[in-house]
């Protein structure tokens, strides 16, 4: 017979999840809440989706499960499995640095394919459709989704309704409320791949400044550092470094009152690098005021905000200056201490980290609370570094899940 198959939640996860099945001889329909499918997708890598990473270890994830669970699951549908499913539906995928994108590099071309595929399969799509009841029917085996406009009846359901992040796209946390009627627990989300607010005053006087740098996070642990292009707001810092570190440190706020973050503006010295340059310098433009002298060094917002931490007047000599400010003004640019005291909120961020435990599906992604029902995407406790991993985790679970609903899981 053939199975009659839900998929709640017409994401990336979600639409991956219904060609899966369809591909198997399912008969499937989608319930999406929006008026249209994959709103998410279409904000992805500014506009350009990139959909994978040819980087995918299992290291750019977090769980607070076991890794060897994602790591499994990525062996089963990787990077080569994602590019090959999206040539078979017709988008042309280019490799720039590692990073995947569609060749046009418009992620509208990513949400059609996978619209025009689902079509030609026969799938179902019921618009502005939002399940707020599912529950396991023990008389008939069903699978039932209950919604303001009906209720529908399944063999097995696909839950992908995503988690929380970017809730104007339709992932309102909702998925979670589901998974919670079937008996599922949650790890606590946060944001992540998110802004960081700051404590102090002094952000609207460097704010749009842009600058390649190390971002450290100190903690009672140790430290965690990443590198890139940070980005200082009127209210603190952005940029990929901090995004990467966003989600670890909303859970050390969930636990204290801030975070504290060094920075680093000029990683590419080696302190003996930088010695030797803080010395020449000094012998070649001492006679110089501390604003010309430190001139080209690190931005110009950067050294004015030095200058006045350091407690150096613009106009001083610096071969008069108290050498302590000297070296105060050289720690700054190497060692900028600032204390995150919150994040944007879900509005802003890419992604949630927390969701539905990961010891509460199966390798196919079948609950283990309520066999029947699949979970995929976002609603798991699952969240990937920038790069295109949390997609190819969407395109990953959402096979997993199709092929386990299908009856054609391993």
């Amino acid at each position: 017979m053939q199975k009659n198959i839900g998929v709640a939640g017409g994401g990336a996860a979600g639409l991956t999840a219904a060609i899966t099945a369809a591909r198997l001889g399912a008969r499937v329909t989608i319930l999406e809440r929006n008026d249209r499918p994959g709103k998410k997708i279409l904000a992805t890598g500014n506009g350009k989706c990139n959909l994978g990473n040819q980087k995918l270890e299992v290291s750019e994830y977090y769980t607070s499960g076991d890794p060897g669970f994602v790591a499994d699951c990525l062996e089963r549908f990787g990077t080569r499995q994602t590019v090959r499913f999206f040539e078979e539906l017709g988008l042309a995928v280019k490799d720039k640095n590692g990073y995947l994108y569609p060749a046009c590099e418009q992620a509208s071309a990513v949400l059609d394919v996978l619209r025009y595929e689902a079509a030609a399969l026969g799938v179902r799509l019921v618009t502005e459709y939002r399940v707020r009841r599912v529950e396991a029917d023990r008389s008939s085996g069903k699978i039932l989704a209950g919604g303001d406009e009906g209720s529908f009846s399944f063999d097995s359901l696909v839950l992908a309704c995503g988690g929380k992040a970017a809730p104007k796209t339709g992932s309102d946390g909702s998925g979670f409320l589901l998974a919670g009627q079937l008996g599922h627990s949650l790890v606590p989300v946060v944001p992540a791949l998110v802004q960081l607010r700051c404590r102090e005053d002094f952000f609207k006087s460097v704010a749009g400044v842009r600058a390649e740098a190390v971002v450290r996070l100190l903690t009672q642990l140790g430290e965690i550092s990443e590198r890139g292009e940070l980005q200082l707001t009127d209210y603190g810092i952005s940029g990929i470094p901090v995004f990467q570190l966003s989600r670890t440190v909303n859970y050390i706020l969930q636990g204290q009152r801030e975070a504290e973050i060094a920075i680093d503006f000029l990683p590419w010295l080696t302190k003996e690098e930088f010695g030797g340059l803080c010395a020449a310098r000094r012998q070649r433009l001492g006679n110089r005021t501390a604003e010309e002298f430190f001139t080209g060094l690190v931005h110009k917002k950067l050294v004015l905000l030095f200058l006045r931490l350091a407690g150096l007047r613009t106009g001083e000599r610096v071969d008069e200056a108290d050498p302590e400010k000297i070296r105060r003004f050289y720690r700054l640019c190497r060692d900028f201490r600032v204390h995150v005291t919150g994040s944007n909120s879900f509005d802003n961020a890419q992604v949630c980290a927390g969701g539905i435990p990961l010891g509460e599906v199966t390798k196919n992604m079948e609950s283990r609370k309520t066999p029947g029902v699949y979970l995929a995407g976002e609603i798991l406790d699952v969240d990937g570094k920038c790069g295109g991993y949390n997609l190819q985790w969407a395109w990953c679970s959402g096979f997993l899940a199709g092929q386990g609903a299908a009856g054609g899981g391993k």
